[in-house]
């Protein structure tokens, strides 16, 4: 069971003289004997392919979604956002769930800080609350980032949410301090850097893990909690 993947983000080789990382991780779990791996909302869906052993790729969303879909009594006044385009597919899977329009935040990294610079928006925005989705946050920064945009192309509330909610130290700070009226994350991380952000709500998903151990000891089907 891996809640949270942590070499995700090693997903390729993005400079030289390195290994995949994420690849790394699958072997040596498979030389561990590991023959089954359960996890959520993996980076890129592509590291299923690193493994020769089953992966049971779950989702946060009926997670995430079941607490926002209290908000969203009318989903035309809503959006839902893409923080870039790599989170295109997340952000239509949310929208389909709720019934709502996605728009897509084309963004930019400058420096070797890889600080986050939102372009532009790409989608209508303007009167409507917005709700940014996401794998994961470390920082925080793409997410503010994101907000600051909406807010300046006219959006309303603007909340977000993702599965795994890393929040280095100095997050809190920046996220009391952004357009992000409420961040949901869920308990897949238990080490905190420093305390979370009032704004910040945490949502178990226990529940869900559990009934996918359930199903596999039970030889049922996994993919009814997994489907998007």
């Amino acid at each position: 069971m891996i809640p949270f993947f942590g070499y995700g983000k090693g997903d390729k080789k993005d400079e030289p003289r390195v290994s995949i990382r994420a690849r790394v991780c699958a072997d040596c779990l498979e030389a561990a004997g590991v023959d089954r791996i359960v996890t959520m909302d993996l980076h890129a869906p592509q590291i299923q392919g690193f493994f020769r052993v089953p992966v049971d790729h779950l989702y946060a969303l009926p997670v995430i979604g079941g607490h926002f879909r209290k908000k969203m009594k009318n989903p035309d006044k809503w959006v839902v956002v893409a923080p870039d385009v790599g989170a295109a597919g997340m952000a239509n899977a949310y929208a389909r769930y709720f019934g709502a329009k996605t728009v897509i935040a084309e963004k930019t990294r400058e420096g070797h800080r890889e600080m986050a610079v939102v372009n532009r928006i790409i989608g209508h925005v303007k009167g409507k609350s917005a709700l940014i989705v996401d794998d994961f946050t470390i920082t925080g920064g793409t997410l503010i980032a994101t907000a600051k945009r909406l807010k300046q192309e006219g959006a309303l509330d603007i909340f977000a949410a993702v599965a795994h909610g890393v929040m280095s130290k100095g997050s809190a700070a920046k996220l009391d301090a952004s357009a992000i009226k409420e961040l949901v994350i869920t308990d897949t991380l238990e080490y905190r850097f420093e305390p979370l952000s009032k704004r910040t709500r945490v949502i178990s998903a226990a529940p869900l893990f559990a009934r996918a151990i359930r199903n596999i000891h039970q030889q049922t089907s996994v993919s009814s909690l997994f489907s998007v």
